[in-house]
């Protein structure tokens, strides 16, 4: 098991990676904080999981696909909890957009990710969670204002026509569990 001082310090390393992915516009370069086999999966409402397993699928889906249109998001991490007797951390985060006329809309809930570290602090699995019925209606909103993103829109169209989009999984049918 890693020492608390090693987590504190990945938890530190974790937050500016992700604050420089944000300022870039450009998630994948967090995919070598995962293991080549780890698994990162989350809910995404009353009918599917979304489950990348291995750092390539977590670099071009979770980081890559998921984040397109998300170019003007931050996930401003407000907690983390750190085990150190199991290696896990939990980090509580805000989705938050910045629209074109210089505010922000932030969804509301409770939102975050919850990671297990292997002995070389490397990312084994994580598991995110917000609340969907929010994240709906947050969308929604940034749709009637005109700040959606084309290419997010775009997504949302795919999706509404059944196109299966890669990653997704009719619930419960993940090639590993999300819990």
């Amino acid at each position: 098991m890693a020492s608390r001082e090693a987590l504190e310090d990945w938890v530190q390393r974790w937050l500016k990676a992700n604050q420089d992915a944000e300022a870039a516009g450009d998630w994948k370069p967090l995919a070598e904080f995962y293991t080549e086999d780890a698994t990162y999966g989350w809910n995404i409402g009353p009918k599917e999981d979304v489950m990348c397993v291995g750092r390539d699928q977590i670099r071009e889906i979770a980081l890559g696909l998921e984040m397109e249109g998300l170019e003007n998001w931050v996930y401003e991490y407000q907690k983390t909890l750190i085990d150190e007797k199991q290696n896990e951390i939990v980090g509580f985060w805000k989705q938050i957009a910045h629209k074109s006329d210089g505010s922000k809309d932030e969804i509301y809930g409770i939102g975050g990710s919850w990671f297990r570290l292997n002995d070389d602090l490397l990312i084994e699995w994580q598991r995110d969670f917000f609340d969907f019925g929010h994240v709906q209606k947050a969308f929604l909103k940034l749709i009637e204002s005109g700040d959606l993103t084309p290419t997010m829109q775009k997504r949302i169209e795919r999706s509404i026509a059944g196109e299966k989009l890669p990653g997704y999984y009719p619930l419960g049918q993940a090639p590993v569990p999300i819990w």
